[in-house]
């Protein structure tokens, strides 16, 4: 890969601070040493990824990297979204699931050197309102989970935090009137959940829109129906088994554009971060991000090749060609 002029943006005050500081001048190191230009920008508070990720953009900076968890991967790209600038990951977060989605090492340095030999490639983004989403938007329970989980509970407990207030918030959940258009088509009933997917992995665990491409120009959409915590307990068991075309109760569906109300209102988070409530318009952004991602992933996880050189030749042209000649 060529060298690139990179922004590197961490928070300084998150987990331990000094250790990740280290982690990070380590693996801005292995990127020196290709001849990158790389600097390490702090954040100054919340939200402050977004800002700066924009000011990189405008500077013509080739790559900027968001060294944390999903949500600041979510503030970085609400920043560079529709720019030249692309987008790369240091998983320094509670669950990584953008990382994992790309099998990225969760060491800071491995991941900095296997990422010597990625790609920059267009991918889409969604859109929940005004808000860019990378992986997902949550509507209800998951939703509620993630509002009830505090900075402190993250660091001190990890993933273990949205564990003990998804037992809390399942002995009281009750499904919602909800009405759901779907490119103009329009469901309704009572409902738990839903996802709005623009890739696979969830929590990074289980994969609830598993058909999901990065860049095919859809958002893929799982609603999950229900009345209580005792269906969102057997659905979340489907899930995890696989067993989706088995539970009546959860529909799969493909959009570019998806609009939810609800009685009472529902909660709504995109990428692990709570944003607000229903009603609220999903969208997709087609190629509105660039990424750097590796050469080898899955088919049905992103669908274009990464470069002209690596698309089929057309035989039957040179061969019409060189029939003429003769």
């Amino acid at each position: 890969m060529v060298a690139m002029r990179t922004r590197l943006i961490f928070n300084p005050a998150a987990g331990n601070a000094e250790a990740n500081e280290g982690e990070l001048s380590a693996a801005a190191a292995v990127w020196r040493e290709r001849g990158w230009q790389v600097e390490l920008t702090p954040t100054a508070g919340p939200s402050d990824g977004r800002r700066l990720a924009r000011e990189a953009a405008d500077a013509g900076y080739d790559l900027v990297v968001a060294a944390g968890g999903d949500g600041t991967i979510n503030d970085v790209i609400n920043g560079l979204a529709g720019s030249r600038t692309a987008l790369a990951t240091l998983p320094l977060g509670t669950m990584n699931v953008w990382a994992r989605e790309l099998r990225l090492p969760l060491q800071p340095r491995a991941a900095a050197a296997a990422m010597l030999s990625w790609q920059v490639r267009p991918i889409d983004l969604g859109r929940a309102g005004d808000r860019y989403f990378l992986l997902m938007a949550g509507i209800g329970f998951d939703a509620a989970i993630t509002a009830g989980v505090g900075a402190d509970e993250k660091r001190r407990f990890g993933a273990l935090a949205y564990v003990l207030r998804g037992i809390e918030q399942a002995m009281r959940v009750r499904g919602s009137r909800t009405r759901i258009q779907i490119d103009g088509r329009t469901i309704s009933g009572r409902v738990l959940m839903v996802v709005v997917g623009n890739s696979q992995l969830y929590g990074g665990l289980v994969k609830i829109t598993h058909r999901a491409s990065i860049d095919d120009g859809l958002l893929d959409v799982c609603v999950i129906r229900g009345d209580n915590g005792l269906s969102a307990l057997r659905h979340l068991i489907a899930i995890l088994r696989r067993r989706y075309s088995h539970d009546p109760e959860i529909e799969y569906y493909r959009a570019r554009s998806v609009h939810v109300t609800a009685r009472p209102r529902l909660p709504v988070q995109v990428d692990g971060d709570a944003i607000g409530q229903t009603p609220m318009t999903f969208t997709v952004a087609p190629r509105a991000l660039r990424a750097l991602l590796p050469p080898d992933l899955p088919e049905d996880l992103a669908q274009q090749p990464s470069s002209s050189a690596e698309r089929p030749r057309r035989a039957f042209p040179r061969l019409f060609r060189w029939l003429s000649r003769r």
